[in-house]
């Protein structure tokens, strides 16, 4: 019997969880030492996420907390929601350290309106490479739709579709090669890869992830059937790691960015949606 797709990617992500932890990448010293600090991801959004202080949020598949807490720095009331245990353990582990009042809920994500109160939050958070991990957007949607309150808004930074349906590999010359479909699909693409995207000397067994991508069209059509109002959208010609190693090169602003030709292709996209309603 094939396992679960949560299965097998909950043990890679359990496993790597204490290595980002540990990684200077995610910055949990400057995150002790300054209480102002927020991470790269929420710093990049800052002049689009606006004035939070007071609202009440949940970040979706929040992995190891640091957004999170840095959106609870800004002055939101957040709660934290990922499946790996590893990882919420890391998270929960980081807002102690810091005396953070974020509560941290291991569950995933399509559950998350079961576990959570329904129509009680002003914000919901996605932030990169979450998505790509679900095998259907509209349940998604569902989900996001469930949480907010009327009136409510998704703020959602990911990795563009254009972007996950490029091949990495190539380096031999400047073409950019879809190689993986850029659309949804019933099956997973299945990966077997070692290493993770931060620094880190740690070794890993736990090496089988399952993935999906899901079109710009398909994420707005499945937000406007559960009942969302798309307020912004921006494609950014930048991400905050190297999605094309060998071809990108990182600013002072943190972001990866093609060495050459960057107006070729969007490599990230920020959208906010607002529930209809009262």
């Amino acid at each position: 019997m094939t396992a679960d797709y949560r299965t097998i990617n909950r043990a890679s992500w359990d496993e790597r969880a204490p290595a980002h932890a540990a990684s200077p990448d995610y910055a949990l010293d400057k995150f002790a030492a300054d209480p102002a600090y927020v991470s790269h991801v929420v710093r990049f959004d800052l002049p689009r996420l606006g004035d939070v202080r007071g609202l009440r949020g949940v970040h979706l598949q929040c992995h190891i907390g640091t957004d999170t807490i840095s959106l609870s720095r800004l002055g939101a009331r957040m709660t934290g929601l990922d499946f790996s245990p590893a990882s919420v353990a890391e998270a929960r582990t980081l807002a102690k350290r810091l005396g953070d009042p974020t509560d941290f809920v291991e569950s995933d994500v399509y559950a998350a309106a079961d576990v959570l109160p329904n129509e009680a939050y002003d914000l919901v958070f996605t932030g990169i490479g979450a998505l790509c991990w679900l095998p259907s957007v509209d349940r998604w949607a569902s989900t996001v739709a469930r949480l907010l309150k009327p009136g409510g808004r998704l703020f959602i930074r990911e990795g563009h579709p254009v972007l996950w349906s490029l091949d990495d590999t190539r380096k031999e010359d400047d073409l950019l090669v879809v190689r993986f479909p850029y659309f949804e699909t019933a099956e997973p693409l299945v990966w077997d890869e070692g290493g993770t995207y931060v620094a880190t000397d740690a070794v890993f067994t736990q090496n089988e992830t399952h993935s999906w991508n899901h079109g710009l069209g398909e994420i707005v059509t499945a937000l406007l059937a559960h009942g969302l109002r798309i307020t912004a959208l921006e494609e950014h010609d930048s991400v905050p790691w190297d999605g094309l190693p060998g071809r990108m090169v990182r600013g002072d602003d943190e972001e990866w960015r093609l060495a050459e030709g960057r107006e070729r292709v969007p490599l990230s996209y920020t959208l906010q949606a607002v529930k209809m309603g009262e």
